[in-house]
């Protein structure tokens, strides 16, 4: 389902192309990334990139992808597959970016469930989480199966109501809590969690993040590679999606 956040993370790319649409036509110069990247605010010469098709520059503003003209006169929008290797190339640019968006992330701001003592980490997740939704609490449910299998499960706030919401200050009340791990539990099991104000909380920053990288709903699972899994998914199913997941970046690779 398309949130009214995700809408918001889409509107960089939009706004481009409304800008686009009103340019006047620019004449072919070797220093075309430049001159791209001074029409759109926001946008630097790194974030506009020679694509794999003859005239045609990618322009990424994070996970948010973007192909325009050299003379900035059409922008299109979707995705850009090699037809030789059936590889999503727009995918992978999107991938790369979130990957280097979660590699930036501090485990000591997120709630972390890990994997008992006695089993390896197999593999580790950042999850996206909204505590008043249904999926992300099924999920939340089926915890202790997830790390049984290997799993470790880094949650990060997404209210999807946005701030000053009941669901934001939730979020606020178990980041607050003695045992953010129990309160998290307690919560998504629906219970009401109250605790001290502790000053600034996590919860705007992985809002922020959650829009930077386009995610369009919750629960918004994630691999370190930046590969988007999408929603919920039973334990067993999770596990054989990130272990394919894992062997095609092999393979690729």
């Amino acid at each position: 389902m398309l949130t009214e956040s995700g809408c918001r993370a889409g509107s960089v790319v939009l706004g481009m192309l409304l800008v686009a649409s009103s340019l006047p036509a620019m004449a072919e110069d070797t220093d075309a990334r430049a001159q791209l990247a001074e029409q759109f605010p926001g946008v630097s010469v790194d974030d506009v990139k020679d694509s794999p098709i003859p005239g045609i520059f990618e322009v990424a503003v994070g996970a948010q992808v973007a192909y325009i003209t050299a003379d900035a006169k059409f922008l299109l929008r979707g995705d850009l597959y090699d037809l030789d290797t059936n590889v999503n190339l727009t995918e992978s640019r999107r991938s790369a970016a979130r990957a280097a968006a979660i590699e930036q992330l501090d485990p000591a701001q997120m709630i972390v469930f890990s994997p008992p003592d006695s089993v390896p980490v197999r593999h580790t997740i950042t999850v996206f989480t909204d505590i008043d939704c249904g999926y992300c609490r099924k999920f939340h449910s089926e915890i202790d199966q997830v790390n049984e299998r290997g799993v470790e499960v880094r949650y990060m706030f997404f209210p999807r109501t946005g701030p000053n919401q009941a669901s934001w200050r939730k979020a606020e009340m178990v980041w607050c809590a003695k045992d953010r791990q129990k309160a998290l539990t307690a919560a998504k099991a629906g219970e009401n969690v109250t605790s001290e104000p502790c000053g600034d909380t996590p919860v705007a920053a992985h809002f922020g993040v959650g829009e930077q990288i386009g995610l369009r709903g919750t629960p918004g699972v994630f691999t370190n590679g930046g590969q988007y899994i999408g929603g919920y998914l039973s334990p067993d199913d999770l596990v054989q999606t990130l272990d394919q997941l894992e062997n095609t970046h092999a393979a690729v690779n």
